[in-house]
């Protein structure tokens, strides 16, 4: 957990202005380099996300024998010298996931095929999060997995074996999930399927075939994948779209400062991550779409997003799983919106990074705000102004840290948001980018404090 580092934000000195480009998506990030260290043959991908949670993935690959080679300073660019599906070798020392879930429960189905085993940790936070959802299919593949609380807890002692297929009826909507069985599924026996009840992120699904393995999505919404048996690497460099979730936090700060206008290019609109577009428009955002394109099997757009009127509304259940890591920021808006903001059907927010209800709750109640705290969501009741001269805890989580940096920018005071350092888990320019469009947003050593 990256505890320590303050942020100071809030509120702008006027409108935001400016087109930028955020970050590469962080999800894609992830299984871009896993696959290509899976494949036979040499992959390149640019637009990847140099983020710690990425750069942990790139050095779990690393520490198994897969030579990568930066392309550039900016480690935004690598040449990733694929081993095969059985090519990984055993580490020397333990596996650090370090902040990243998607890392950890991706690699479980990875390491479940292996022939030897291997133990991940992570950080502190990470190390509070459950691991069973993802324990437990791997488990009945054949694999062995050992760990605190049963194998809940990490670290996990992960042991290969030989895996049989399995169909997997997942309890809970998550592309974490979906992806470990998966995973899993190159390297058993049979045909490996996953049901979800709901639709969820489907970069693997898509990412997969570029790697020469079909995925079959049936009507219904079951996913099928009989093993090739080996991945190849692809012909074409694989470019990862901008990240959706980085580009909400300007999205918002646009929506919430009177007189912005703000476009963000080549951002990812995949319809399993473009939930907070939908939530946004419902709560009478001024969001358009402009020159809209693919990249590889992704669809990306330009997003423009001018302030005007947001206003409250209910969440559609179905927009939750499409919208599950750009809800702090959410929340953020539904605080500065006009009416009741109510949000169901979100319980997985609670075993984030940090319990993110909870979380933005407090630092929300911090400023001002009238936030009503549900099991499974919240209830906001938006004003017009937050209070400033506050400190708010992020917890560690860095979504928390940048949505109350937006959240910030509509406060009659600069609110001090501590324990924001893991920003740079997943956005390391996030305040050079938000300084550059007018935001009110600076590290606390920046003036010596």
């Amino acid at each position: 957990m990256n505890i320590g580092g303050t942020l100071i934000a809030g509120p702008a000195a006027g409108p935001l202005h400016g087109r930028i480009h955020v970050p590469g998506d962080k999800s894609m990030s992830h299984r871009g380099v896993m696959l290509a260290s899976l494949a036979d043959g040499v992959t390149e991908i640019r637009g990847f996300l140099p983020g710690e949670d990425n750069i942990a993935t790139a050095q779990m690959f690393i520490d198994m024998g897969v030579q990568i080679e930066w392309l550039n300073d900016e480690k935004t660019s690598l040449r990733v010298h694929g081993v095969g599906l059985h090519g990984l070798q055993a580490p020397e020392n333990m596996l650090d996931a370090g902040n990243s879930g998607t890392c950890v429960r991706l690699m479980t189905g990875v390491l479940a095929g292996q022939s030897f085993s291997t133990t991940v940790g992570g950080d502190a936070s990470l190390s509070k999060r459950p691991m069973q959802r993802v324990a437990d299919p791997v488990r009945r593949m054949g694999a062995t997995v050992d760990g605190r609380e049963g194998g809940n807890l990490l670290p996990l002692t992960i042991t290969g074996g030989q895996l049989q297929a399995i169909d997997h009826v997942s309890a809970v909507a998550s592309a974490q999930i979906k992806s470990c069985v998966l995973l899993a599924g190159l390297y058993a026996d049979g045909v490996t399927t996953v049901k979800e009840p709901k639709p969820t992120r489907d970069h693997t699904e898509r990412m997969l075939p570029l790697f020469g393995q079909p995925v079959d999505v049936a009507e219904d919404g079951t996913i099928s994948l009989r093993p090739t048996g080996a991945l190849t690497a692809p012909s074409s460099v694989v470019d990862i779209p901008a990240d959706p979730s980085s580009a909400c936090f300007f999205a918002v700060a646009a929506a919430l400062v009177p007189g912005s206008d703000i476009s963000i290019e080549g951002i990812g609109i995949n319809p399993r991550r473009d939930g907070w577009r939908r939530i946004l428009l419902a709560m009478g955002s001024d969001v358009t779409l402009v020159g809209e394109g693919s990249v590889g099997e992704e669809p990306v757009a330009d997003v423009r997003i001018r302030a005007g009127g947001l206003h409250g509304a209910q969440v559609n259940p179905d927009d939750v799983p499409d919208a599950i890591d750009e809800f702090p920021v959410l929340f953020a808006a539904a605080s500065l919106a006009d009416g009741e903001f109510v949000l169901t059907d979100a319980e997985e927010l609670r075993v984030k990074e940090s319990d993110r209800i909870a979380a933005m709750a407090a630092a929300l109640r911090s400023a001002g705000a009238d936030v009503e705290e549900k099991p499974d969501g919240a209830v906001i009741r938006g004003q017009s102004m937050l209070r400033g001269n506050v400190d708010v805890d992020a917890h560690g989580d860095h979504r928390i840290a940048m949505a109350m940096a937006v959240a910030a920018q509509r406060a009659d005071g600069e609110v001090r948001i501590h324990n924001a350092a893991a920003i740079a888990t997943s956005f390391p320019n996030f305040v050079a980018l938000a300084q550059s469009v007018g935001m009110n947003v600076r590290w606390a050593d920046e003036d010596g404090l």
